[in-house]
């Protein structure tokens, strides 16, 4: 063994450490350092001496080395470590960093722990600004968190997180600084990991520096940072596996060191037992002195702080990567879920006053871990929030800054992805009374913006930043729609189409609220099914959504006119009766208009007056200062401007005050004269039109001899003055903010009205300013005060019929984007958005039965085929065609009456292709008078015609004008002549539809077949009408539709007769309708048709006592009777002959509709029906008697043999 080998002596501790010893003596300056020299050196004579350990001393820090001799073993790294010399420090670091890799080093590092000053002196070594130390600490730092050996506790695990922060803002490079984030991100995924597991031995995610780089810092990427960042982080991780997983003590036997160095902690913690280990206490800890570090605000002398809004991003970036990670702890665990509450929250709410990009970008990426992953134990912060960072970007249309409403449109689109958030926000805040409409409002915000700007008004978009907001708002709008039909087609088990829900839904299963996100977390309900959530069946939630509407509707009627809006919700209900009801309505109910409030206390009526009196009884000042008991009583409502009305308000306070306070003035009246003088001064010194202020003297000298002709204190006149002149009395809801009416309403509803003041939207504005601490406590109160409410519950919906109320509140909106997106754009993508809106809208509104809605969605489809006006077709015309046949095959069961516009358009397709085929129309096979005119119009009519600009036929020029969706046929003004352009633009769309084939056309009738019951008799009628009308045009009659029956016909004559005998009761009908026609070749056609279904079904045998045959002959006999035309009912005699003929021995209850037929044809006055009819009764009767003869020689056979 070499000299170099057996440094160290035989533990495995000394083979890492000798060598590395070793290497610092070769590098060190002797006289400099020589006290280091001599450390080395015995050092390594102490390692050699040392007999090989079995590791029996379980309490040394070091394995393999007595805990006696481990600080002699690590004096030489600290000497080193904290010789502040490059050259010695880096093999050091090495040698720390292979013991902690190894597993060498192990226990809890608090400050007592021997490893604790090495530690420490890393930290201190990151600051030589040399490259390869800094490199080489955040190696050695990560490892040592990593470690499953090591437990960083304390205030060494923050100063471990502050020197990677101080690498991260002041590193000698870029890529020293993304490897510090980076360090920064896997340290807190490690020490998270383990919280969640409560357990060293875990395994850790490894971060992506690419997406840490999403918000910010793309710009210290020097070439290829990103990849050796990595590959830095990597290797680490690759390296520090080893060693036996540090084997922890009971829960608190070590209580941790407290972070007091790293933020002051003043504010008191969750108080929720002591029974946290030690791994989440720590975790704890770093998370709460995270989020105080993203609060941290640029002082007034330094307001362009920009390290310390670096440092504000970076510690929002390591929140972001805690929620992006976080899972059950996170909902289970009291102290954690308060912890989010009461520091991540009001992060949240405290850096709402910044505009800089970065920042708002990840308070929504942290808004939507929180969203989709702890909902349920954040209702009502969620609904506080959601309106502040998410709809007032989403609702500025005019003036949005382009980045935040992408970023919020981006958020929402990941949203509406997740199913079941989609149907918990609706169910949660859209159906509380006490919570803003959030789902209404985000279909409404993407309504608007998919519309764009206002015509007329002004914006500072560009066009294409215009364009690229619809297309996404659409997009997300779509989204919407799809997660909702994914929900119900999830709940709706296959033939529970009665939406009846079944008892498995009363029990919360995985099934049903599976979270689809893209990482595969696992639902927020799934795991945290505490008494906080509960189930709710719609019709609870729609009795609530009721109610808020019409409490909603009641207050804006007060907020226009306050006698009526009280009158109408004590008639329905929503309040009681009595003055005190109403004053206490007034007084706690948010969304009424301030200065109506004040109208209606200061009417003469004796019912408002009742009221007043009950108001203002409502209020108790006992031992307050005159001033605050104003101030706090004028808070609620402002004055009328009506000098009477003020006068009995102010009447009713003065007695209200003195009442409370009896020994404050001589009597009411003082109260009342000093009232008028407080709102006076108020007004005088807040209201900038006036320039004559008035003076303390003046306010004095006013209030003199007012206390029953004596006057009041100098000295108590003078310090109520000053109170007033400071401090302005003013509503609770004032804001300085300028915002629209609807804006205010849905505010003050919620109470936002000063959480909405912390919000600064200019963007213009970029220094770090803190929002206001009495505001933000004020916000606190209401967090907590929200909490106590009985509405506070998380509901939790299986019951499906909840998609009805949600359907209603947004497939408006959807049709208008959907619409004016089609319509306006020719853009494959957005129409395309457009088209798969309209089908998932149609999905959702048929199988939910809503036939309003899914005919508004599937008539607008079909208008949008443009198959009525072919001239003007374009790709996404064809493409709306292709979407009409994809509804028609995937949602056919629930169409119903909308088949009518599905078979129109597959008629018109049929129409137009045929057209472009050169094929001779259907007309030319009709000879009624109709036509006759037209006998030198060229029977082909293709291409040919139109090339050669010779199209004289009416019918043909008026499909080439086209016409409007609702006529009966394609064209309907068939007395102009078209023009060669307009020709030539309809050859080319008609090119455009051979996208359109054949087998698409047919699969629709094809998959009649399996249409259920309901859907195929729905399918028949409609297909029925689309028939009637073809043939009743009087331009251009066709028989596609007749033809299809037919087919419909034989593809569904197998079902059950149940059903079979429901669509022949339609078809009936409308053979003999179209069988009665007046055009001559069109009922000639229909009774055609109708014997070929006749001997397709007098091939079935059918059961004695039947009567089927007879029904489905029946329209036979109805036409014999009733036709006027001899060509008719000879034909009729003549199709019964030739189907008794063939099938006479398969007729049996169908004789009877026959003879039926036969006794009118002998009575009919045309000689020639009448003897057909004989014949063919001469016939069926030899028929008849060959079959007896033959039955009889078979029975003699069988007796002679027997």
């Amino acid at each position: 063994m070499s000299a170099s080998q057996s440094l160290g002596g035989p533990s495995r501790c000394g083979r890492v450490v000798g060598p590395s010893l070793d290497k610092i003596i070769k590098n060190v300056a002797w006289r400099k350092h020589s006290q280091l020299v001599s450390s080395c050196k015995s050092t390594i004579d102490k390692l050699e001496s040392l007999p090989e350990c079995d590791d029996s001393d379980s309490k040394s820090p070091l394995v393999g080395i007595p805990s006696s001799d481990a600080e002699y073993v690590l004096q030489p790294l600290f000497l080193a470590l904290d010789s502040a010399y490059a050259k010695v420090v880096e093999p050091a670091l090495d040698c720390t960093f292979k013991l902690l890799s190894l597993g060498l080093v192990r226990g809890e590092i608090i400050n007592s722990h021997l490893f604790f000053n090495i530690i420490d002196a890393i930290c201190k070594s990151g600051g030589l600004g040399e490259e390869a130390i800094e490199l080489g600490v955040l190696r050695v730092l990560l490892s040592a968190v990593r470690s499953p050996c090591v437990l960083i506790r304390g205030d060494c695990l923050v100063q471990i997180v502050r020197t990677c922060y101080n690498v991260y803002l002041g590193g000698v490079n870029g890529t020293n600084q993304i490897c510090a984030k980076s360090v920064l991100a896997q340290i807190v995924t490690i020490v998270f990991t383990r919280v969640e597991e409560d357990s060293m031995d875990v395994s850790v995610k490894r971060v992506s520096v690419n997406e840490l780089l999403e918000f910010t810092d793309k710009n210290l990427n020097e070439g290829n940072s990103i990849h050796f960042c990595q590959n830095f982080i990597n290797e680490v991780i690759e390296a520090t596996q080893g060693g036996v997983p540090l084997n922890l003590e009971l829960p608190n036997a070590s209580p941790p060191v407290s972070m007091s160095k790293q933020v002051d902690d003043t504010e008191p913690g969750p108080d929720d037992g002591s029974s946290s280990s030690k791994i989440r206490e720590d975790g704890f800890l770093l998370f709460k002195n995270l989020c105080k570090l993203s609060m941290k605000f640029s002082s007034q002398q330094h307001p362009d702080d920009r390290i310390l809004l670096r440092g504000k991003i970076l510690s929002l970036e390591l929140l972001n990567v805690v929620m992006d990670n976080g899972s059950s702890i996170w909902r289970n665990n009291e102290r954690f879920l308060n912890g989010i509450k009461q520091y991540l929250c009001l992060s949240l709410l405290k850096n709402s006053a910044l505009s800089a990009m970065a920042i708002f970008q990840l308070q929504c990426s942290i808004f939507m871990n929180l969203l989709s992953k702890f909902r349920s134990g954040l209702k009502k912060e969620i609904g506080m929030f959601f309106p502040m960072l998410i709809l007032r970007v989403l609702e500025n249309v005019l003036q949005p800054s382009f980045l935040q409403k992408m970023t919020v449109l981006n958020l929402l689109d990941k949203l509406s992805q997740d199913p079941q958030i989609i149907i918990d926000i609706f169910v949660n805040y859209d159906c509380d009374v006490d919570a803003s409409n959030i789902f209404e409002r985000i279909v409404n915000g993407l309504l608007k913006t998919a519309l764009g700007p206002p015509t007329g008004s002004t914006t500072s978009l560009s066009p294409a930043q215009d364009i690229t907001f619809r297309h996404e708002s659409v997009k997300c709008l779509v989204s919407i729609i799809k997660s909702m039909g994914a929900w119900m087609d999830q709940q709706i088990r296959p033939g529970d189409l009665n939406l009846v829900k079944s008892p498995e839904s009363n029990s919360l299963g995985e099934s049903q609220l599976t979270l689809n996100g893209e990482e595969g977390n696992t639902s927020d309900l799934e795991l945290h099914p505490d008494i906080n959530s509960e189930f709710s069946d719609a019709a609870t939630l729609e009795q609530r959504r009721a109610y808020k509407a019409e409490l909603q509707k009641g207050i804006s009627l007060f907020n226009r006119k306050p006698s009526k809006g009280i009158e109408f919700l004590i008639s329905n209900k929503k309040i009681g009766s009595s003055p005190e009801e109403v004053a206490l309505f007034l007084k706690n109910t948010g969304g009424l208009d301030e200065a109506k409030i004040g109208d209606y206390l200061g009417e003469r009526e004796d019912f408002s007056l009742k009221v007043m009196h009950a108001y203002v009884d409502s209020f108790n000042f006992k031992g307050m200062d005159f001033g605050e008991a104003i101030r706090f009583f004028l808070q609620g409502f402002r004055l009328p401007g009506e000098a009477q009305k003020i006068d009995r308000i102010m009447e009713k306070f003065a007695e209200r005050f003195c009442k409370c306070n009896p020994s404050s003035f001589s009597s009411a009246d003082t109260a009342y004269v000093l009232a008028y003088s407080v709102i006076m001064l108020n007004t005088d010194a807040h209201n900038n039109m006036v320039k004559d202020k008035m003076t303390k003297a003046d306010f004095i000298r006013n209030n003199r001899g007012i206390d029953d002709g004596k006057d009041l204190p100098e000295e108590y006149l003078g310090a109520l003055y000053d109170k007033i002149v400071r401090n302005e009395i003013k509503m609770k809801a004032d804001s300085s903010a300028p915002q629209s009416k609807q804006e205010n309403s849905f505010n003050r509803l919620l109470g936002l009205d000063g959480i909405l003041n912390l919000v600064n939207w200019k963007q213009n504005e970029e220094k770090a300013v803190g929002a206001n601490g009495l505001l933000i406590r004020h916000i606190q109160e209401q967090f907590k005060s929200n909490s106590r409410k009985s509405e506070s519950a998380y509901h939790v919906v299986t019951d499906v019929a909840i998609l009805r109320f949600m359907v209603e509140v947004c497939w408006g909106p959807m049709l208008a984007a959907f619409s004016v997106t089609l319509d306006q754009s020719d853009d494959r993508v957005a129409t395309s958005q457009s088209l798969q809106g309209f089908r998932h809208a149609v999905h959702v509104t048929a199988v939910m039965g809503m036939q309003t809605q899914r005919d508004a969605f599937v008539t607008s489809v079909a208008k949008f085929t443009y198959l009525h006006c072919a001239g003007d077709m374009k790709q996404k015309n064809v493409d709306a065609v292709k979407a009409i046949i994809s509804i028609a095959i995937e949602d056919g069961d629930h169409l119903q009456e909308a088949w009518e516009h599905i078979l129109t358009c597959l008629s018109r397709i049929e129409h137009l292709q045929l057209l472009g085929e050169g094929a001779p129309s259907d007309a030319t096979f009709f000879t009624s008078s109709n036509f006759e005119t037209e006998e030198k119009t060229p029977k082909t009519l293709g291409f040919s015609s139109f090339k050669k600009g010779t199209l004289q036929n009416p019918a043909m020029a008026a499909v080439v004008r086209g016409s409007s969706y609702d006529s009966t046929s394609v064209g309907v003004n068939p007395s102009a002549l078209v023009t060669p352009e307009q020709i030539n633009s309809f050859i080319s769309n008609l090119n455009l539809l051979d996208q359109i084939g054949n087998f698409e056309l047919n699969h629709v009738f094809a998959h009649s077949q399996r249409l259920n019951g309901e859907a195929i008799v729905a399918f028949v009628k409609a297909l029925c009408k689309v028939s009637i009308s073809e043939l009743q045009s009087l331009t251009d009659p066709r028989v596609f539709g007749l033809t299809k029956i037919v087919e419909i016909a034989h593809y569904n004559m197998n079902r059950i007769r149940l059903v079979w005998s429901r669509i022949w009761n339609v078809l009936s009908d409308f053979f003999v309708s179209v069988g009665l026609s007046e055009n001559l070749s069109v009922a000639i056609f229909a009774m055609d048709s109708l014997r070929q279904l006749a001997m397709k079904f007098l091939e079935r045998e059918e059961l004695a006592n039947y009567n089927f045959q007879n029904e489905f002959l029946r329209p036979f006999v109805i036409v014999m009777q009733k036709s006027n035309s001899t060509e008719i009912r000879e034909l009729t005699v003549r199709c019964i002959s030739q189907m008794v003929l063939s099938r006479v021995s398969n007729v049996k209850s169908g004789w009877k509709s026959v003879f039926m037929v036969f006794t009118a044809a002998a009575a009919d006055e045309r000689k020639n029906i009448v003897l057909l009819a004989f014949e063919t009764m001469e016939k069926i009767s030899d028929l008849l008697m060959e079959d007896l003869y033959a039955i009889r020689r078979a029975v003699l056979m069988s007796h002679q043999l027997y």
